[in-house]
């Protein structure tokens, strides 16, 4: 959907999994004659993906099993583009809860603070709302838009 057009969306944080590397937000291969503010969107879209996929397969050389992700419905997850790219690229089902990132930083605390008797408690009232599967007709352009973001990622980190 942007047509080549790459964004990085670094710059607040997500260089923790770049080795603490500063890169900085980017955006590359930007044509002005060909792409608008579609492909912008959809870029910054696909970018935000592909971060969150990156770190995924750092977790999963790590040994995690990443089959399911679970998040509120709320933010970048309120777009059905971001999620069924999420998904595809991650190969997994995301299942959107009733909740946001504010509330379940705000239960997670309470449950380490021992206001919770147990996980259980502290996220009982949650309630899957929707979910993202992945869909095979996007997999090859992911597939080749992700290789080549992670290529010039990688050219930016060992700069």
């Amino acid at each position: 959907g942007s047509e080549g057009l790459l964004v990085y969306p670094f710059g607040n944080g997500a260089e923790r999994m770049l080795g603490n590397r500063i890169v900085g937000a980017g955006m590359q291969q930007l044509d002005l004659n060909r792409h608008g503010r579609m492909h912008v969107l959809r870029a910054t879209q696909e970018g935000i993906a592909y971060a969150f996929a990156y770190g995924i397969g750092i977790m999963r050389e790590s040994g995690v099993d990443v089959s399911v992700i679970r998040a509120g419905k709320a933010n970048m997850f309120l777009s059905p583009v971001f999620g069924r790219t999420l998904a595809t690229l991650c190969d997994a089902r995301i299942e959107l809860y009733n909740t946001d990132g504010s509330l379940g930083a705000a239960r997670g605390a309470a449950l380490g603070a021992g206001l919770y008797a147990s996980q259980e408690e502290a996220f009982a009232s949650l309630r899957q709302v929707g979910s993202y599967t992945p869909d095979p007709s996007w997999k090859q352009a992911l597939a080749s838009g992700f290789a080549q973001w992670k290529e010039k990622l990688s050219m930016s980190i060992n700069q």
